[in-house]
């Protein structure tokens, strides 16, 4: 079995009739018995994966029925396996439940701090605007929030500026982005007033003198290029933060950057850009370039099954940008002060779609459409929020054991969640009653490590033996390459888990090329590179050395990811 194993070790002490060192043995009444327990940690080999299927569900009145499969891959390591499924009546539970870990990366730089803080805030306006707010998760909520704005001031430069880590070129995006958040956490707790003024000052001086803002440091996603210019993409960006601070239309630098926009609204045609015109202009109530805007995004809407998203691209349909184009989206449907019947029905069929995105944490993808679904999600919650009605959930498998759950007012934002015995397995989903609930059945397991490449690529060698004596060195080497179509990549992520009985000494792999940080948590070291050029592999070398024997040791593996792409 997998999970954390107690080992007991017990030694006795009994009565002979054998000599001692020439003496009689005995044995006293207390003390003759010792015992030893250890926790031991048992994990499957190979790469866990992690499948999740997320359903909104409102009975009306009525009942509601979904039927799933859990189905496991033939490779599947043996015992691996196990599912659940949770269900809440608010789908902003378990990201509530889950605020210190929304997402299941690591969190070492600037982006990634803030990218924490700001769904804390979301969730408070919220659970405030709808009287849900209690003593105790106000409390968990600003501790986070007060921890992780200490955190972000080490990414701060002099000039009041942001970085990804807190050195080199300031960012403009990474600074707004901190700016907006900062400004709302306000409300929650002290802020220092000079932080926040020093970075709007410091991102009003990268206005131009066409309106348009200046992009300084890496666009956050490259994906999001395709055909676009960066400077559109980033003065909305701005302008929106400035509307969400509060600096109101007739402020100099927010109308000289809508000026900017407004060039650009008619010749747009990337997808991504759009959204994020349509939720800039919808805050600055620029109602007809909105309906404009919105229009041109219904066109190109993927339609299907009562829900509706947006892509990048054709090819692209799924994934982190996805998310954050149509959560863009969905803040301008609902960014309006004549919200209608059909504005919010539209806006359900978006809602049903981002939900079946969402991770067993309460995040998405990766950070930022992590935090734009969570902000829209949380405003359509506002929307839309009833304080009356119940429902019950009744899970059942195939061979007719059910689970059921009962969802209420007084119970709305409690996370219950049961084990799915059969898997795999079919099962079937039945809501009853008159309010909404949020169900998702998740699926680990494990299987072997794949070996087939994508654009990303990672190689390995050792050098040494564990089989020697303790306190014996291993030499890991291991080469990285991209050889994708764009000319670079965003920030890549290298995620090395240590052989079991060893430790790792990351000096020399901090000082390798390209390399921003080496953070270490439990048996992982985790190494982040800035990028990689297309065809340009780099090797890295890192020292381990074996502190406890270990039989029948297993392959450890190292996986690389593209920080905004993560599967």
């Amino acid at each position: 079995a997998t999970g954390v194993v107690n080992v007991t070790v017990s030694a006795e002490a009994e009565q002979s009739q054998i000599l001692c060192d020439n003496e009689i043995v005995s044995v006293p009444e207390r003390g003759r018995i010792d015992t030893v327990t250890r926790s031991l940690i048992v994990q499957a080999e190979g790469t866990e994966m992690m499948k999740s299927q997320s359903w909104l569900l409102c009975p009306q009145g009525n009942s509601v029925l979904e039927e799933l499969k859990l189905i496991l891959p033939e490779n599947v390591i043996q015992g691996s396996a196990r599912a659940s499924v949770s269900v809440l009546g608010d789908m902003l539970g378990r990201a509530l439940k889950n605020l210190d870990g929304l997402l299941k990366m690591p969190y070492g730089c600037g982006e990634q701090n803030i990218a924490l803080l700001a769904p804390n805030i979301y969730i408070l306006q919220y659970l405030e605007n709808t009287e849900q707010l209690t003593a105790a998760i106000r409390e968990r909520a600003t501790g986070f929030l007060k921890s992780g704005y200490q955190r972000q001031l080490n990414y701060k430069h002099i000039n009041g500026a942001y970085s990804t880590f807190g050195s080199g070129e300031e960012n403009t995006w990474l600074t707004a982005f901190v700016l907006r958040t900062f400004g709302k956490a306000q409300r929650y707790i002290f802020i220092d007033p000079e932080i926040i003024n020093s970075a709007k000052k410091w991102l009003i001086s990268m206005q131009r003198s066409d309106g348009c803002l200046r992009l300084q440091g890496s666009l956050f996603n490259n994906q999001m290029k395709g055909g676009v210019n960066d400077g559109v993409t980033i003065t909305a960006y701005i302008v929106a933060s400035f509307l969400e601070f509060g600096i109101t239309v007739q402020d100099p630098v927010v109308n000289n950057g809508l000026l900017c926009l407004k060039s650009s609204v008619d010749k747009m045609e990337n997808t991504y850009t759009t959204a994020l015109l349509a939720y800039t202009f919808s805050l600055a109530g620029e109602n007809k370039i909105r309906e404009q805007l919105l229009k041109k995004l219904d066109n190109v809407a993927a339609r299907g099954a009562g829900r509706l998203h947006w892509s990048q691209s054709a090819s692209d349909d799924s994934g982190a940008l996805s998310v954050e184009i149509s959560s863009y989206v969905l803040l301008a449907v609902l960014t309006t002060g004549d919200l209608t019947a059909a504005d919010l029905g539209y806006a359900n069929k978006i809602v049903s779609w981002l939900v079946k995105q969402q991770n067993p944490f309460g995040g998405f993808s990766s950070t930022q459409d992590t935090v734009v679904a969570l902000q829209a999600l949380a405003l359509y919650s506002t929307k839309v929020f009833s304080s009356v009605g119940s429902s019950t959930v009744t899970v059942t498998s195939a061979d007719g054991d059910s689970h059921n759950f009962d969802v209420n007012q007084n119970n709305k934002l409690l996370y219950q969640e049961r084990s799915l015995q059969d898997v795999p397995g079919k099962y079937s989903i039945d809501v009853k009653g008159s309010t909404c609930v949020s169900v998702q059945v998740t699926l680990f397991y494990n299987v072997p490590t794949p070996s087939e490449t994508s654009t990303l690529s990672i190689t390995t060698s050792t050098e040494g033996s564990y089989k020697k004596l303790l306190g014996e060195n291993l030499l890991l080497k291991f080469k990285v390459a991209y050889s994708g179509t764009l000319e670079s990549t965003n920030m890549i992520i290298v995620d090395i888990k240590l052989l079991s009985g060893f430790t790792a000494d990351p000096v020399e792999l901090k000082k390798g090329t390209l390399v921003e940080r080496v953070d270490s948590k439990d048996d992982h070291l985790v190494m982040y590179i800035k990028e990689l050029q297309r065809n340009t592999p780099i090797t890295y070398c890192l020292n381990m050395k074996q502190v406890l024997p270990v039989k029948n040791l297993k392959s450890a593996v190292i996986k690389i990811y593209d920080y905004y792409q993560t599967s």
